[in-house]
């Protein structure tokens, strides 16, 4: 151990070692050789320096060699103690170099805490080597710095190497114990055994933990409440562990314990520690150590009969466990009283009730009172060691009510089979019903709920059933051969209750329908070939009273027999053909005889309309035989085509007629008015013109214009359509001459023959000319009309105007109305 001390000389080194001394230089020597375990520069380690301590530079090799080479200084650490009061700034040592002797030397000081943040903690006189703390020290905010102490010459030069400070900050015991939680929750099951763990506390302290500041001892100082002893738990005073410590957890009488827990440093010492508290709240789990008593040992209820999903008792029970817990829920079972089933105890999940519900109807005359003993358990098992209670089990008195019941059909539905025809007022069966009811005296009264066809009556008092009228198999309210028909029975009790059943009758057919031919229509050639009519019948019976049917024609007329032939083809089919060979086309009745295999057989005469005509190679009707086949003779045909032409003729003279009578009316227009003439864009073609008796003007200088200068000497461009056309005509081929019919021929003959005689009858149609062909032209004149006229014109060049100009020009040879 070395100490230091400042005196009026110089500072002073001593030692209590025997084995150093120091010297006035301050270097250490060894009074003795030592033995060397390991070089090791020596330590300085002295207590916290008085002031003008003195640490001078450590010292180098002497130039000259003469003496030994010293070892070089290792600057023992500063301590300085945190929280220092002051006052500040606080010297802490004095750097000196043995130089400064020579030449004036300026001191520094660099690293954490001086020139690096945190700033200017330490600062050092550059003149003089002192080295202050400026402000008080905190441990827990840095534990130590490492400085570089640095001396220059006035011009900066370096006269020594740097040498390193540590300082270390002395750790105060200023700092208490902080819990992570002001709260802990931890919790311990009922019943646990000394030992149990239940939680841990832990506590920090921000001082030295290596040292007794920072040392931190628990402790419980309160437990609340005490019982069923003060000392239920301990606590590990190093770890923190809260374990139980007493027997004796019931959560059925403690539930939660609050413990107030201190931790103090200073290895727990309560004159020197800091302290703190915190809280730990212990919940005692439940677990099943209660079992579910039933509050009374009998139970009763009521339930009408034939009623379900009705409560009828409510089984009550306590249980001491934590409620709508799997320990506290009840279940509940019925061990005897109820072997059919009838009841089940459900579990109110608010109350824990057991109730006693109906999920299958009782009946009342067969069981007047149930006894069931029901036993109740929880939904989790019973802890280790704990028995179920006497009061676990219960009786339950169950009393049933009669009501009035319906009354019923035993036989539902009843089927019964007869056959079909059987006369009215014949007896079918007796559908009668029995009332449940046989502790009261009523009555049953029997109707019919649903008679489609009405065909059945029933006895009110007895239920005999009786037919109304014939039961027919055929008919519409019949399917599958069963009839089916709906009746209520209803008693006389307070209220009223009524019951239905429902009688089906299956209906055993007879042979009552006759067969009827298929098909009512056909069609032969007139010719006897290879087709022929396939013939067979239907019947509204079902077998045997349907087929194999017999086909036959009747005796009456001859002519049947004569004329057609029947050919059996299997037992539905046959063919009918003709017998002769050719019959005249028409429509004939053939009679046809059908009889069924019924007993007894059923026959039936039916027609068949045969339509005969003439056939093609195909053995199909033509169209000319088709309508011949219709009945129809060639004068009716001729008469009918006739009627058909003169009915065409008037709608063409209807027509003409008209459009003579429009054409006058915008002609007088024109004349009233000459300046508003509109010859120019009124162009009309659907007029033949001529024979106009009310025209009177005369037109031949548009018919036949001789001169053509003022045509001539027109300018270029659009002219009148009814002027002559300067260029040359168009050229249309000569058509050949077809004869006309001979009536229409001459008709249209005498009229173009009339007009061409007439010359008071223009042969326009308006102000337009559509006949004019010029001179020159190489169209032929209509000589097939009128050879002789002079004044014909040739209307071949119809055929380019459309098919309906050109079939009048095929026709008529020339012009014609549209």
């Amino acid at each position: 151990e070395f100490s230091s001390c400042l005196g009026t000389k110089g500072t002073q080194y001593e030692t209590n070692s025997v084995d150093f001394k120091v010297g006035a230089d301050g270097t250490v020597f060894a009074t003795r050789e030592l033995p060397q375990k390991g070089r090791k520069d020596a330590l300085l380690e002295p207590s916290p320096p008085p002031k003008d301590t003195l640490l001078p530079w450590p010292q180098r090799q002497n130039p000259s060699g003469l003496r030994r080479q010293k070892r070089d200084w290792v600057i023992p650490p500063i301590n300085v103690p945190e929280n220092s009061r002051g006052p500040f700034p606080q010297q802490l040592v004095r750097i000196r170099s043995d130089k400064d002797n020579d030449i004036p030397i300026r001191y520094s000081i660099t690293g954490v805490g001086a020139d690096q943040p945190p700033m200017e903690v330490f600062s050092i006189d550059s003149m003089s080597g002192r080295m202050y703390v400026t402000r008080p020290m905190d441990r827990e905010e840095r534990a130590s710095y490492h400085l570089r102490a640095h001396a220059v010459d006035m011009n900066g030069n370096k006269v020594e190497n740097p040498i390193d400070l540590y300082i270390y900050v002395i750790d105060m015991n200023d700092n208490r114990p902080e819990f992570l939680n002001q709260v802990y929750n931890g919790s311990v099951d009922e019943g646990s055994k000394p030992g149990t763990y239940v939680m841990t506390v832990t506590a920090n302290d921000a001082d030295d933990s290596t040292t007794a500041n920072g040392m931190v001892r628990y402790r419980i100082v309160t437990q609340t409440p005490q019982s069923p002893s003060q000392n239920m738990f301990t606590i590990n005073s190093e770890t923190g562990d809260i374990v139980t410590v007493a027997a004796g957890l019931d959560r059925e009488k403690v539930q939660q314990y609050t413990v107030i827990v201190q931790a103090t440093d200073m290895e727990g010492n309560l004159n020197y520690g800091l302290s703190n508290t915190a809280t730990a709240i212990i919940t005692v789990t439940d677990v099943n150590d209660n079992p579910p008593e039933f509050t009374t040992s009998t139970f009763a209820g009521e339930v009408p009969e034939n009623r379900v999903e009705t409560v009828v008792a409510n089984l009550t029970v306590m249980d001491r466990d934590q409620p709508h817990s799997p320990n506290w829920n009840a279940v509940y079972r019925i061990i005897s009283g109820d072997p059919s089933g009838h009841f089940s105890v459900r579990t109110d999940p608010v109350t824990n009730e057991g109730m006693v519900t109906v999920v299958k109807a009782v009946d009342y005359e067969l069981n007047r009172a149930f006894m069931l003993t029901v036993m109740v358990s929880n939904q989790a098992p019973l802890a280790s060691g704990i028995q179920m209670s006497f009061q676990s089990t219960a009786g339950v008195t169950i009393s049933v009510m009669d009501v009035n019941e319906a009354p019923y059909f035993p036989a539902n539905h009843k089927l019964i089979r007869l056959e079909e025809g059987v006369p009215t007022g014949t007896v079918l069966t007796t559908f009668s019903a029995v009332d449940p009811d046989r502790f009261m005296q009523q009555a049953v009264r029997y109707s019919k709920l649903s008679d489609p066809a009405n065909w059945l009556h029933i006895n009110a008092t007895n239920g005999q059933i009786t037919t109304a009228a014939v039961l027919d198999r055929e008919s519409l309210y019949v399917r599958n051969n069963v009839y089916e028909a709906t009746f209520l029975a209803a008693d006389n009790g307070i209220p009223p209750a009524s019951g239905t059943g429902t009688l089906q009758i299956y209906l055993i057919d007879i042979n009552d329908n006759a067969p009827e031919l298929l098909p009512k229509e056909a069609q032969i050639c007139e010719r006897p070939n290879l087709n022929a009519i396939n013939i067979t019948a239907a019947d509204a019976d079902v077998d045997p009273n349907i087929g194999p049917y017999v086909f036959e024609l009747p005796f009456v007329p001859a002519a049947v027999r004569k004329n057609w032939t029947i050919t059996r083809l299997n037992g539905d089919y046959a063919q009918l053909s003709l017998r002769i060979l050719y019959l005249e086309a028409g429509m004939y009745d053939v009679p046809i005889i059908v009889t069924d295999s019924g007993n007894p057989p059923l026959t039936n005469t039916s027609i068949i309309k045969v339509k005969v005509c003439p056939c093609d190679d195909n053995g199909d009707c033509t169209t000319i035989g088709a309508v011949a086949a219709a009945g129809l003779g060639t004068g009716a045909i001729v008469a009918i085509l006739i009627c058909i032409l003169i009915l065409l003729t008037m709608v063409l003279l209807f027509v003409v007629w008209m459009k003579r009578r429009e054409k006058e009316r915008h002609t007088k227009q024109l004349l009233i008015d000459p300046e508003d003439d509109v010859r120019d864009n009124i162009l009309k073609y659907d007029e033949e013109g001529g024979g106009e008796e009310d025209q009177d003007y005369d037109l031949s200088q548009l018919q036949q214009p001789e001169a053509m200068e003022h045509v001539l000497s027109k300018a270029p461009g659009v002219r009148r359509v009814d002027e002559r056309p300067v260029g040359a005509e168009p050229q249309y081929p000569a058509r050949p001459v077809v004869p006309h019919p001979g009536d229409i021929g001459d008709f249209i003959s005498e009229g173009l023959r009339a007009a061409d005689n007439d010359p008071t009858a223009p042969p326009y149609d308006s102000l337009l000319v559509f006949d004019y062909e010029g001179s020159g032209s190489t169209a032929g004149s209509v000589s097939s009309l009128n050879s002789s006229s002079s004044g014909d014109q040739d209307y071949d060049y119809l055929n380019d105007w459309g098919p309906r100009f050109k079939k009048l020009a095929d026709m008529y040879g020339g012009g014609d109305e549209d």
